[in-house]
């Protein structure tokens, strides 16, 4: 369904010097924009949208349009650095690198066993080699450590969609949006975070007044700015909100009754988590005017169409698996799932975050398997000719308990893949101490802050210089081409893990290969086997086909190759014993369920209702540090600025870190707009200038996170605390405490 006006928006060396388009996709935002590469003499010159790809008809994001010049930059890395006996980096060949490279990971599996050794990948990858990563770790290596980035990005949307529905996969589609007569956007700030998705919204909404839209954020945002109706929170409140507007809408009888009764299990234990959420509670927890509350639950209980998203603003806060686990419980109670305009849309931030989970490359087993299932696990022993045994499994490790063992030693090899943990994870201090007792290797194009405790650094190829295929927020499975040839003296990630499985001699029980495919296609066809009859099927999926369609959503088995547009039509969940991803954990306490308790659920194809409490944030404001500190995120850079930095145009818009404060809180503070203040919390502090804004409220300030040490800049999370939520170990990085004092001049 189109959802607007073809254009094409672009950017290039020079217009009239292109030797050739290649298809392509962004390589930023979850959205999964189609675009086209412009090639001049055997190198990338430019980028443009793809107006006849569905999800963005030719439109780019800002930081989209800009993509390319990293590619070029003068200070990319073209060979591999090891660091010598001085404490120096040094220029080393392939041969040296990978060899040195193996020959700790042998001496740490040696010594620890395969647990010794993680691999911490990225989101800004291809599933071919997620899938690579899983296979080599899985079943090569023998680790079950394996995370990514998007553990600070989607491992909330993961767990929300397991509780609830027994696998992962967000119901919803764009598509959705498109027709919805309600939008709730909870912790999501799409018009900087995602603009082609804010702009498909905001162009129906002043074409045809819908959808009514509502934004949930503590900060007035350029979304929120839109908004017919602002819920702004106070931190850390995200499930008090939604108990108290589940219950208003149970009080008030807009449940789908019949829906409930043949679809879902556990509504009463659900209703009794809410009973005591009265408006007048919700509204002195929260911090919004009763009036603001029941406006708010008129509108959902009454909408005859509901889609909900949710980012940063609920994973990386207070009870965030609880708070999107309530939000599946509205649509659940109502009826607004598997249908036309309706269900749980929960984002991603990356480009392919989302693709890791599917095909394991973190802690997910492929395919949607659950390494509990002994079924599951044998048939991926038989899909990859290995023994049952030599599989790793154990409980789900992400990048925050990978710090603690690497603090204990039980981690001896840390491979860290395109993503900067040194300036993207919380309490950056601890976070460095701990990787300086590992032997860390980091694959990335640039010199980093993360490249400074490295012992072998690895320049791999960049967007455009490799092909592969993405999955993007909604499930749809892009496909990029390969535009130009590396840099010489650089290799694709895939090349690199293909090298490093054969040089670790990995076999499967025949003794062949453990990787025996030898290009990303092969890959995918591979894949392709392994997702067959799971959730995830792409079986009908073919590059041929991904090109010719601009992108399928999975599943697209082989009836039904060109794809499903949302999930659960029929009103049957992937909750079953024998199918289900997770047999789940208790909603407090992060607790895995075993079957047995699982199996007591009796949900058996149905979708589960769960209590859900509001706990709260493990810290809150105090005498010595009266200020809640929220971190997020800037229009015109991504992620920790490894690319967007580089490119001037992007860089001149946003050169700094900065603090946003309420104008009550500096003039008490008698600090001026522009001012240097110290920004202090428990784990550090930071010099950064303030700016007086009305986003944030009294008592509340905001730092963007994108900026590290790489020009001579402290990272907001020197400050932010490493807590995380106890069923998706995702960080709360939204509320951490701190206080602001002026600096000498």
């Amino acid at each position: 369904m189109a959802w607007g006006e073809q254009k094409t928006d672009q950017n290039m060396d020079r217009k009239d010097a292109v030797d050739k388009w290649v298809h392509s996709t962004c390589n930023l935002c979850s959205i999964g924009c189609g675009c086209e590469i412009a090639v001049k003499d055997g190198k990338i010159a430019g980028v443009r949208g793809n107006k006849d790809h569905s999800i963005n008809l030719g439109r780019l994001d800002p930081k989209a349009e800009y993509q390319w010049q990293p590619n070029n930059s003068p200070d990319r890395l073209l060979h591999p650095l090891i660091r010598n006996n001085q404490g120096n980096l040094e220029k080393a060949t392939w041969e040296e690198a990978m060899d040195l490279m193996v020959q700790k990971a042998k001496e740490v599996i040696q010594k620890n066993g395969g647990d010794g050794v993680a691999i911490y990948s990225t989101g800004q990858g291809f599933l071919e080699d997620y899938y690579t990563i899983a296979k080599i770790g899985r079943a090569g290596i023998g680790t079950h450590l394996l995370d990514a980035n998007t553990r600070l990005c989607t491992a909330t949307t993961e767990w929300c969609l397991l509780e609830s529905f027994g696998s992962d996969g967000v119901p919803a589609s764009f598509e959705d949006v498109d027709i919805a007569d309600t939008i709730m956007l909870f912790g999501h700030n799409p018009a900087e975070t995602g603009s082609v998705f804010f702009e498909r919204i905001m162009e129906r909404k002043k074409r045809t007044g819908k959808p009514y839209l509502i934004v949930v954020d503590p900060r007035e945002t350029l979304t929120a700015k839109e908004a017919d109706l602002h819920l702004a929170l106070k931190p850390a409140t995200n499930v008090a909100l939604m108990n108290g507007l589940i219950r208003e809408i149970i009080d008030q009888g807009r449940l789908d009754k019949e829906f409930i009764g043949e679809h879902t299990v556990q509504f009463d234990e659900m209703k009794a988590s809410v009973e005591e959420w009265t408006l007048e509670k919700t509204s002195r927890e929260t911090g919004i005017e009763v009036e603001m509350l029941r406006m708010a639950a008129e509108q959902l209980g009454q909408t005859e169409s509901l889609v909900s998203t949710t980012l940063q603003g609920a994973f990386q806060s207070s009870d965030a698996t609880a708070a999107c686990v309530a939000i599946n419980n509205l649509h659940l109670m109502r009826g607004l799932i598997g249908k036309p305009g309706s269900g749980p849309l929960h984002m991603a931030g990356q480009p392919s975050s989302s693709g890791n989970r599917t095909v394991g490359g973190v802690g997910t087993y492929p395919g949607n398997r659950n390494p509990e299932n002994p079924e599951h696990l044998r048939e991926i022993a038989e899909l990859w000719n290995v023994e049952e045994s030599s599989l790793a499994v154990g409980p789900e490790k992400g990048i925050i308990k990978q710090i603690e063992l690497m603090e204990k030693g039980q981690i001896g090899f840390f491979w860290n893949i395109h993503t900067n943990p040194l300036v993207s994870l919380p309490n950056l201090p601890r976070v460095k101490s701990a990787m300086e007792k590992a032997f860390v290797v980091v694959q990335d194009p640039f010199l980093t802050e993360t490249t400074e405790v490295a012992d072998i650094v690895l320049p791999p190829a960049m967007w455009g210089e490799k092909e592969g295929t993405m999955e993007n927020a909604d499930r749809t499975i892009n496909l990029l081409r390969k535009a130009v040839e590396p840099p010489e003296g650089v290799k694709t990630d895939f090349e690199i893990l293909l090298e490093f499985s054969r040089r670790m001699e990995l076999e499967d029980k025949d003794g062949n290969p453990l990787v025996g495919y030898s290009t990303p296609e092969e890959a995918f066809e591979e894949w392709k086997q392994v997702s067959k009859g799971r959730p995830s099927d792409m079986s009908g999926m073919t590059y041929h086909l991904l090109e010719k369609k601009n992108g399928i959503r999975w599943p697209a088995p082989k009836d039904n190759p060109e794809g499903t547009v949302r999930l659960y039509e029929d009103g049957n969940f992937a909750t079953t014993p024998e199918y289900c991803q997770s047999y789940g954990k208790d909603i407090v306490t992060g607790r895995p369920k075993t079957e047995k308790e699982f199996r007591s659920i009796q949900a058996n194809g149905r979708a589960i209702f769960h209590p859900t409490h509001h706990m709260g944030s493990p810290e809150k404001p105090r005498e010595e540090y009266p200020l809640w500190l929220n971190t997020g995120r800037l229009l015109w850079h991504w992620h920790t600025r490894t690319k967007t930095g580089r490119v001037a145009d992007l860089d001149e818009k946003a050169p700094e870190a900065f603090v946003q404060l309420n104008k009550e809180d500096a003039d008490a503070l008698n600090i001026a707009d522009g001012e240097n203040v110290q920004v202090q919390s428990p784990r550090g502090a930071i010099q950064v200038p303030v700016k007086i804004s009305k986003e944030v409220k009294q008592g509340e300030v905001f730092i963007p996170f994108h900026f590290g040490e790489w020009k001579n800049e402290k990272p907001a999370n020197d400050l932010t605390g490493d807590v995380i939520d106890p069923l998706s170990h995702q960080p709360i990085l939204k509320q951490s405490i701190c206080r602001i004092e002026k600096t000498e001049s």
